[in-house]
């Protein structure tokens, strides 16, 4: 008796753990920009650290009590600081399905702005100076090992996103649908002036790896929107509206897997690769590999200089204040790292060509072990602007 009481309370604690796995069948990440001694932008005596958690918290609460078989994650749920490359990695570990950020807006002007947008990851607007992600991005700035983990990017270089690739190329067009419902059913419920889906490179969105989107809810600079924003109706009818989007992109995406089309207003940018035609063709799976891509850079990277003293990309990994070995933890196996010093700086670099489009697939190639890398040039051994070197290459492949 004692042997098959034991097999029962087995096979129920086995089917209790099914039954759990079984609940969860969906994971979201909710990501309360900011916290702790990053407060984000401040004005009108309201912080965005705390706005965004309050509708973060309000958001995941009508989830947990609706959606049985979603699992709430949050990267924060109290005030505390949560490094950017950290939030994004919570929602990678975790397999998420979607990752929403939520944050609130400013513009240092003194000019009256209101409403509410929603961003994808994509190349910034270049006729725009100074973007909504160049200041979210700053708050890697006071991370104190920040030129280690985000390669040297430095959030107020225009270069450092000019050659911003999509790592997450493969979720756009989830990601895109997903902001336009936000946008919709938060400007209804809440009844938010609305400006719209757009596209920037978000440091934040640039590291996940399921379909993502940042909302900036208002303008914290602007008196009447900084006292809509911190009113708790208010905070609730944001969050219900964010809600109502993320149930009807869920439902829709368990019944239609055909892609939504990209909204039409602002058109999306399209990374800045040259169209695929001009792509060289791919013999075999092995010429994807880093060291197969990398030889064939190196050999044409040697062609090209000594031919047409043409731009040479490479791909940047990593940044560090000390010298690598070859062999340090920190190069993750990766071999044909080459190097160079910039200021106190040393910086690491795979590849070499006068083919943008070969680095631009090295890069691809070494996302999962780098997923800050990006792609930099040089011209006469010296380094060059990127965005004037690929515009080079452009005119060169044309002639």
């Amino acid at each position: 008796m004692m042997v098959i009481a034991l097999a029962l309370i087995v096979c129920h604690l086995s089917f209790t753990h099914a039954a759990a796995q079984e609940k969860h069948k969906y994971t979201l990440v909710i990501d309360a920009g900011h916290g702790g001694k990053d407060g984000g932008a401040c004005a009108n005596g309201a912080k965005e650290k705390n706005i965004n958690l309050s509708v973060a918290l309000a958001f995941g609460k009508l989830v947990e009590q609706n959606c049985a078989d979603v699992k709430v994650i949050y990267t924060r749920k109290t005030d505390v600081f949560i490094p950017l490359h950290r939030r994004a990695e919570i929602a990678n570990k975790n397999k998420a399905d979607v990752f929403i950020s939520i944050h609130t807006n400013s513009v240092e002007s003194r000019k009256t702005i209101t409403g509410m947008e929603t961003y994808t990851m994509g190349m910034r607007r270049s006729n725009e100076k100074r973007s909504a992600a160049m200041r979210e991005n700053e708050v890697i700035l006071i991370e104190s090992d920040y030129r280690q983990h985000y390669a040297g990017f430095d959030p107020n270089s225009p270069e450092s996103y000019i050659i911003f690739d999509m790592v997450n190329e493969a979720n756009m067009a989830q990601s895109v649908e997903l902001a336009q419902l936000i946008q919709k059913n938060v400007c209804a419920t809440a009844g938010r002036p609305n400006k719209g889906v757009k596209q920037d490179a978000f440091l934040v969105l640039r590291e996940t790896s399921m379909p993502a989107c940042l909302i900036e809810l208002g303008y914290i600079t602007t008196p009447s929107e900084a006292a809509y924003l911190t009113k708790q109706a208010n905070v609730d009818a944001m969050a219900r509206g964010i809600y109502k989007a993320f149930v009807a992109y869920k439902n829709k995406g368990a019944t239609s897997p055909t892609p939504p089309s990209t909204p039409s207003t602002p058109t999306p940018q399209e990374p800045p690769a040259t169209p695929a035609a001009a792509e060289p063709p791919v013999a075999s799976d092995a010429a994807d590999t880093p060291a197969a891509t990398e030889t064939a850079a190196a050999t044409d990277a040697t062609d090209a200089a000594v031919a047409t003293a043409a731009p040479i990309f490479k791909v940047q990994i990593l940044a560090s204040d000390r010298q690598l070995r070859p062999n340090d933890r920190q190069l993750k196996g990766l071999q044909g790292v080459d190097s160079y010093k910039e200021g106190a700086l040393w910086k690491y670099t795979i590849g070499a060509s006068a083919n943008y489009n070969e680095i631009y697939k090295l890069r691809k190639s070494v996302l999962q072990k780098f997923p800050q890398a990006f792609i930099i040039a040089f011209k006469n051994g010296e380094r060059v602007d990127a965005a004037e070197a690929l515009q080079e290459f452009k005119r060169n492949q044309r002639r």
